[in-house]
């Protein structure tokens, strides 16, 4: 009985995907098509998921109750309960064999539940503290090596509108000179998925040494975080050792729409005319819409 309390108290969906590989062949086509589209699942009858998953509707049900479910109705209620508390991490790495939409499913799957538990990760004080450094830098330098690089331009991109000096950098030997050529008042983002380089956790304390502020956008566990005045925490299940990083950059990504709005919104009704001139530049260099 307390083993069958365990599970109802865990996220379903969750315990679906830890227990795949345990599965039969049958109950774990009954899981895959749940994992597939979960809010879809929940509108089935039995007989639309048994017929989705190739399978027999007594299998359904065997499934059903193997998950600790009186039946498929109570099956259902679970399993709304458990999106209704925050998409669960429901993609499982790509592996060599899959298909082109079992991977193209996992990559968008784990990407919606990543940017849900950033969500709810994100430690609103710190990002808080990290628009104000932001909104009185005297400037802003954003450093990203490799896959990170990417997320610093945009950045970048992003903050020059703000009428404070802004650059990005990618390069390992130039964040090292900016970081020692830094001062009070100046502000540095680091980015880095695993907060493990140690080049970036070097700059970052050469940088904090003599007097800038420094922002982490990593993860709140890593080396880097240890250094820097403010993190943002973010995480994401992801392989990085074989396949290229895939929703942390998302995240990322993410983060900086949130730290710009911030900014922004900080600014005042006043700064609003400032980035509309800057938006009504562009107006010449397209075609008219149809």
């Amino acid at each position: 009985m307390a083993a069958n309390q365990a599970h109802r108290d865990d996220n379903l969906l969750e315990d679906i995907q830890a227990r795949l590989d345990s599965l039969n062949k049958s109950e774990r086509k009954v899981a895959e098509a749940i994992l597939r589209d979960p809010s879809a699942a929940t509108r089935y009858s039995i007989a639309a998921l048994a017929r989705a998953a190739e399978v027999s509707e007594p299998t359904v049900n065997r499934f059903c109750r193997g998950f600790s479910a009186t039946g498929f109705p109570d099956f259902k209620i679970r399993l709304a309960q458990s999106i209704a508390t925050g998409t669960p991490y429901v993609g499982q790495n790509v592996g060599p064999d899959d298909s082109v939409s079992e991977f193209a499913d996992k990559i968008m799957l784990s990407t919606i539940a990543s940017l849900d538990k950033a969500r709810q990760a994100l430690d609103p004080k710190a990002l808080a503290m990290a628009i104000d450094y932001l909104i009185q830098a005297k400037q802003i330098n954003f450093f990203g090596m490799g896959g990170s690089a990417a997320v610093a331009l945009d950045a970048q991109h992003k903050f020059f509108r703000f009428n404070i000096p802004v650059m990005s950098y990618d390069d390992a030997l130039m964040q090292r000179m900016v970081a020692a050529g830094a001062n009070v008042g100046d502000v540095i983002v680091l980015i880095s998925y695993t907060g493990r380089t140690r080049e970036t956790v070097d700059i970052a304390k050469l940088a904090r040494a003599n007097g800038a502020t420094v922002i982490g956008i990593t993860n709140p566990q890593s080396p880097l975080a240890e250094i820097c005045t403010v993190v943002l925490g973010v995480t994401a299940p992801e392989d990085t050792e074989v396949y290229m990083p895939m929703s942390s950059r998302i995240i990322h990504l993410t983060v900086i729409d949130i730290l710009a709005t911030g900014v922004t919104l900080k600014r005042g009704a006043d700064f609003l005319g400032h980035l509309k001139k800057i938006k009504e530049s562009l107006k010449p260099t397209r075609f008219p819409p149809e």
